[in-house]
């Protein structure tokens, strides 16, 4: 069977290694090719993620699908694939917003209240800033450019898998049993529905600031969330604004960024700006996932902002389209635009 991926982003490349690890449990012969415009892995929206697996924090502001999708990415990147750091999520906010976490809680799970003893005992740079936190110990986070390079080695390893970058999968010839279209918004004419959400990010360093774990602070109007790195820079983002446009980063956004960081710890604002990006995720009308199939053609999109979270279940369920002609009504149906509740869903 011969199958092409398009796109080497978090999900194209996560539906190859689900396709190949599936393949081989079953003794199926796959010949499998990944064609990327790109010159390498993990350059289009991947590239600027938070890289937070994240299902019960998420829950504040998502569908219950995206929590129980989400587990399934806390066992892929802790388990299968061990690349993430499991130490949790914290969630704080200023004083004056402390209704906020109160608001936060009441629409999570899986997490512990903690007062500043207890948040001190975590991160204490934060215990000055803050009187508490919620902390949610099951979540982790990874290094999205670091875990696309490593998923990317991992399939070149394999005999039966082959690179194209700096190829448009449209100049080639259909010669294939299966197309896996995992191009994001780039796949826009080919999916009714499909926008485009704006996010901007920045990554700072400062070596007087100590985080082990991605913190979320909770803003009426400018929300943010930092993430360590494994190299000594933190992360921080992300706006969601509703347009199109990919590259430009607003002075107003990096503004109300670093206003944020330095809410969260002082010292921010001194730190080095490293980089600035932004693209453009690909949503639908109800920001959830989708696997739309047309024939023998498979789009996974969708993911919103939830691409690291939500790219490994969405492959799954992609390679077993494929090889075992499954169907998984929780991705693949739609009613009036929505997805069905996760109390509805079926393995």
């Amino acid at each position: 069977m011969r199958i092409r991926i398009i796109g080497a982003g978090a999900a194209g490349l996560t539906a190859a290694y689900e396709l190949v690890t599936r393949a081989k449990a079953a003794g199926r012969d796959i010949a499998l090719e990944i064609v990327e415009k790109q010159p390498g892995p993990g350059r289009g929206c991947s590239f600027y993620a938070g890289g937070m697996i994240a299902p019960w924090c998420e829950a504040e502001s998502t569908e219950p699908i995206v929590a129980t999708l989400g587990a399934e990415a806390l066992d892929f990147w802790t388990n299968v694939l061990p690349i993430a750091e499991r130490r949790g999520s914290l969630v704080v906010a200023p004083q004056r917003d402390r209704a906020e976490l109160v608001q936060f809680s009441r629409r999570t799970s899986h997490f512990a209240t903690l007062d500043r003893d207890g948040l001190a005992a975590l991160e204490p740079d934060l215990a000055d800033n803050f009187s508490g936190a919620l902390y949610f110990e099951e979540e982790a986070h990874l290094a999205p450019r670091a875990a696309t390079a490593h998923l990317a080695g991992l399939l070149a390893a394999e005999r039966n898998v082959a690179f194209h970058y700096g190829v448009d999968a449209a100049t080639l010839p259909d010669r294939c049993d299966w197309v896996l279209d995992c191009r994001g918004y780039a796949a826009k004419p080919n999916l009714s529905g499909l926008r485009g959400v704006k996010g901007e990010m920045m990554i700072l360093r400062s070596a007087d600031i100590r985080l082990s774990r991605p913190v979320r602070m909770l803003h009426p109007r400018h929300p943010v969330y930092v993430v360590p790195r494994p190299d000594g820079t933190f992360m921080v983002g992300a706006t969601m604004i509703e347009n199109e446009e990919r590259a430009r980063v607003t002075a107003q956004s990096l503004v109300e960024l670093v206003n944020s960081a330095f809410a969260i710890h002082p010292a921010f604002a001194q730190a080095e700006v490293v980089e600035t990006g932004s693209d453009v995720r690909p949503s639908f009308a109800d920001n959830l996932p989708r696997i739309v199939r047309d024939g023998r053609r498979l789009f996974l999109n969708g993911l919103y902002r939830h691409g690291f979270l939500l790219s490994p279940p969405l492959a799954s369920r992609a390679a077993r389209v494929v090889l075992e002609d499954a169907y998984f009504p929780e991705v693949m149906d739609e009613d009036r635009g929505q997805w069905r509740d996760a109390r509805r869903v079926r393995a």
